[in-house]
C-alpha cells in the first residue's frame, strides 16, 4: 500500500546536508510498522516526507514515495492537499500543541470532513460524534462542545486520533503519540490504535524511541541510525535475535538493570502521615492522604502511578514548594533540588549555561571567582566541556540540556535530588546515558533520589525501592524486584502486568 524506494532527503542552504540515505520501506494494508531510533536518526523527517509536510524549497528529495502507486514525492501541492487528511493522517506527540486552543473539539474533528467531503453541517457532526465514540471517549456529545484545555492529556490524544480517523484514511502516521502519557493511559491508546487498525483496515507507521511500546504494538520494526535503516523485520525476531550491532545495543539497554550497592542507614528525608491540600477558589481540596515514607542516603526511591495520582504534589511537598500540608516532613542536609522532565522549559532560554549554573551561587553570596570555578567543575562532572558554558539551552541537544539541569541542581550540593520524569522525553540511548550519569553521581557523591516516572521499565532499571501511588495514597511500597514479581495490591498487580509487557 505504501512503498518508499531509495529515498534521499537533503536540507538545502549554506550548511546543507543529507539526512536520509537510500531509505527503503514498505507497509501493507492494515499493517502496523514501527520506526525506531535515537533523536536525529531521521525518523520524523521520513514521516514528514510521507505526509508531504516538508518545505520543498528547503529539502531536496530523490527516490520515490508511492501510495497505491501514486507518486507522492512529485505530487503538486494542490494534489497533496487532496491526499493529506483524507488518505494519509498524522498524529503528533503533544496534542495540546497540535489542537487549536480557541476552537471547540467538534469543529476540529470535523475540519478534515469540511476539506475533503461535501457533507453538510449536520452530517459532519454525526460523523465527528461517531469518531469520538470510536476512540472510546466518554460522553462524546459533551466532549464535542469542550475546548482542549478542559480535557486530560489522554483525552486530547484520543481527540487527535478521532480527527485523524474521521475520514477513514488508508495510512495513519503516529509520531511518538504516547510519550507524555502514564503507563495505563499509554496501554489504552496502544490498544485503541491496534483496534482501529484492525477494524478500519488502516495501516499505521508508528514512530517511537520507546522499544517497549514498539514491542507491544507493532507487527514489523525498522531500526534507523543516522539516516539509514540498519535492520528491519518481524517484531519478535528483531527483539529476540537482533542482527545489527546498533539494534543489539538498543535492546540491551532496555533489558539492563543497574548493579546496586546497599544504601546507607542515614536518612535524608522522612515523611510521616502527610496530608496535602490545594486551594481551588474558596475550596480546599485534599491531594495527598496519609503519605509516609523515608529515603536513605545513596538510595534511589521510585514513585510511580497514573497522571493525577499525586506524584508531582509529593515532589512539591518534599522540595518545600507546597506548604499547605499537615503531618511531618523532615529534611536532613541541604534543601532538595528538582530536575524536571523538559529542561528546555525549565531552563531560562535567554541565559547562557554559565549564567544558569552560577545564579544559585550568586544568590547565596559566593564570590565571582568561586562561582566560575564551581560552574566549570560541575559541568565537567556531568560530562560536558567548557565550550558549552557560552551556549544557550536552544543550542544544546536534549541530552545536553538535561545534563545542564542536573548540574544546576548539583551545584547547590543537595543531599537529595527530586527527578520528575527526567528521561521520558529522551530517546533510548540518551536516556541510558542520563540514567548512568545519575547512578555514577549516586555512587561517587552519595546522592539520593526521589525518582518520579510513569515508565515502569525505567523504574525497574534504576530504583532500589518503589512507592506505588493511587488517588493521593501510597497503596504499596517495597524493593523493586518484590513489587514487580510479587505485587500485593490489585492496582500494583495491574501496573506490574503492564511492566511485564513493556520489558
Amino acid at each position: 500500500m505504501l512503498e518508499i524506494k531509495d529515498l534521499k532527503l537533503s536540507f538545502q542552504g549554506s550548511t546543507g546536508f543529507e539526512v536520509i540515505h537510500n531509505l527503503n520501506l514498505s507497509i501493507d494494508d492494515g499493517e502496523i510498522v514501527g520506526l525506531v531510533g535515537e533523536s536525529g536518526s531521521g525518523k520524523t523527517t521520513a514521516a514528514l516526507a510521507v505526509a508531504g509536510l516538508l518545505d520543498r524549497k528547503m529539502v531536496q528529495a530523490e527516490g520515490g514515495i508511492y501510495l497505491d502507486e501514486r507518486d507522492l514525492l512529485h505530487c503538486s501541492d494542490d494534489e497533496f492537499r487532496k491526499i493529506r487528511g483524507k488518505d494519509i493522517a498524522m498524529v503528533f506527540q503533544e496534542p495540546l500543541s497540535s489542537l487549536d486552543p480557541l476552537m471547540k473539539i467538534g469543529r476540529q474533528v470535523e475540519e478534515a470532513l469540511k476539506l475533503h467531503t461535501d457533507m453538510d453541517a449536520a452530517a459532519r457532526k454525526v460523523a465527528a460524534l461517531e469518531a469520538l465514540r470510536a476512540v472510546e471517549l466518554p460522553e462524546p456529545e459533551q466532549v464535542y462542545e469542550k475546548y482542549p484545555h478542559e480535557l486530560s492529556g489522554g483525552m486530547c490524544q484520543r481527540v487527535m486520533l478521532a480527527a485523524a480517523i474521521v475520514t477513514h484514511p488508508r495510512l495513519l502516521i503516529a509520531d511518538e503519540p504516547t510519550t507524555a502519557l502514564d503507563v495505563s493511559v499509554q496501554a489504552q491508546i496502544l490498544a485503541l490504535i491496534r483496534r482501529l487498525s484492525r477494524e478500519q483496515h488502516m495501516a499505521v507507521l508508528f514512530i517511537s524511541h520507546d522499544l517497549g511500546v514498539i514491542r507491544m504494538l507493532c507487527d514489523r520494526v525498522a531500526v534507523m541510525q543516522a539516516g539509514d535503516i540498519v535492520e528491519q523485520g518481524k517484531t519478535w525476531d528483531i527483539f529476540e535475535h537482533p542482527a545489527h550491532a546498533y539494534t543489539r545495543t538498543l535492546v540491551a539497554e532496555v533489558r539492563k538493570r543497574a548493579d546496586f550497592s546497599p544504601a546507607d542507614e542515614k536518612t535524608v528525608l522522612q515523611l510521616e502521615h502527610v496530608d496535602a491540600y490545594y486551594r481551588q477558589g474558596r475550596k480546599r481540596i485534599q491531594a495527598l492522604h496519609d503519605v509516609s515514607f523515608c529515603i536513605h542516603q545513596g538510595e534511589i526511591l521510585g514513585l510511580v502511578g497514573e497522571s493525577g495520582c499525586g506524584k508531582s504534589t509529593t515532589a512539591k511537598v518534599v522540595t518545600g514548594i507546597l506548604q499547605d500540608y499537615t503531618g511531618t516532613v523532615e529534611r536532613f542536609g541541604a534543601r532538595p533540588q528538582m530536575v524536571f522532565q523538559d529542561p528546555l522549559s525549565s531552563l531560562n532560554p535567554a541565559k547562557t549555561v554559565d549564567w544558569l549554573l552560577q545564579e544559585p551561587l550568586r544568590i547565596a553570596g559566593v564570590s565571582k571567582a568561586e562561582r566560575r570555578d564551581a560552574a566549570r567543575r560541575i559541568l565537567s562532572r556531568v560530562g560536558l566541556g567548557e565550550e558549552h558554558l557560552k551556549r544557550r539551552p536552544a543550542e544544546l541537544s536534549g541530552g545536553q540540556r538535561q545534563r545542564v539541569a542536573i548540574a544546576a541542581a548539583l551545584i547547590q550540593r543537595p543531599a537529595l535530588i527530586v527527578a520528575d520524569e527526567p528521561v521520558s522525553a529522551l530517546d533510548v540511548t540518551i536516556q541510558a546515558q542520563i540514567l548512568e550519569l545519575m547512578l555514577e553521581l549516586k555512587r561517587e557523591l552519595g546522592l539520593s533520589y526521589l525518582f518520579i516516572s510513569h515508565d515502569l521499565g525505567v523504574i525497574y532499571r534504576i530504583c532500589d525501592r518503589v512507592l506505588v501511588m493511587r488517588e493521593g495514597r501510597i497503596v504499596e511500597q517495597g524493593p523493586v524486584l518484590d513489587i514487580y514479581t510479587h505485587p500485593q495490591d490489585p492496582y500494583t498487580r495491574h501496573l506490574a502486568s503492564l511492566a511485564g509487557e513493556i520489558k
